[in-house]
């Protein structure tokens, strides 16, 4: 299902700003997310600026005693096209780096991409959802965004990601900053 504003037609090659979460937990962290960026950089368009955040580690949320931490950060590229097909080559970036496609969940990965938007657009089905369904409840997506895009408004909330990230509770998701020059 594609909701738009009114008015507005999906073209599937329109430039869309589109954010994306990486995370890592196995081997060199900050290696595999800096890999997975410059495979990400192919994919924007060249005239668009490419933002990036700085790199959080995150203790692991609903994963197996012993997990390493996470590595998170968040990019904005521009991309023309659907959301549908980034969304595949992101999952061949991370099956390149290694993630093996069948998994438990939550199991220990060197890369996980996530797609949290593509500007304006909303998805609904099996394989995509657009904004992402959690990422309004998720310090360390949002803590990256918030650095990266403080203003944005995501479809389907009322209020910039600064303010989305205020209003989550403090407990459970300490970040501690690793770097912000990778």
């Amino acid at each position: 299902m594609i909701r738009q504003p009114a008015g507005r037609t999906h073209d599937p090659f329109t430039l869309h700003r589109c954010g994306l979460s990486l995370g890592s937990n196995m081997g060199d962290r900050l290696a595999c997310l800096r890999l997975a960026a410059g495979a990400v950089r192919l994919l924007a368009d060249a005239t668009q600026p490419v933002l990036v955040s700085s790199v959080y580690e995150t203790e692991p949320v609903g994963c197996a005693p012993g997990t390493a931490s996470f590595y998170n950060a968040v990019m904005e590229i521009s991309y023309g096209g659907d959301p549908e097909s980034l969304l595949e080559r992101l999952r061949a970036v991370e099956s390149a780096m290694g993630r093996p496609t069948e998994r438990a969940k939550n199991d220990p990965r060197p890369i996980d991409l996530d797609l949290l938007y593509a500007g304006e657009l909303v998805r609904r089905s099996a394989f995509l959802e657009l904004p992402h369904p959690r990422l309004a409840e998720r310090r360390f997506v949002l803590q990256p965004l918030a650095e990266i895009r403080p203003d944005l408004r995501l479809p389907g909330h009322d209020q910039p990601v600064r303010s989305l990230l205020a209003a989550l509770p403090g407990a459970g998701q300490d970040l501690r900053l690793v770097t912000s020059d990778w």
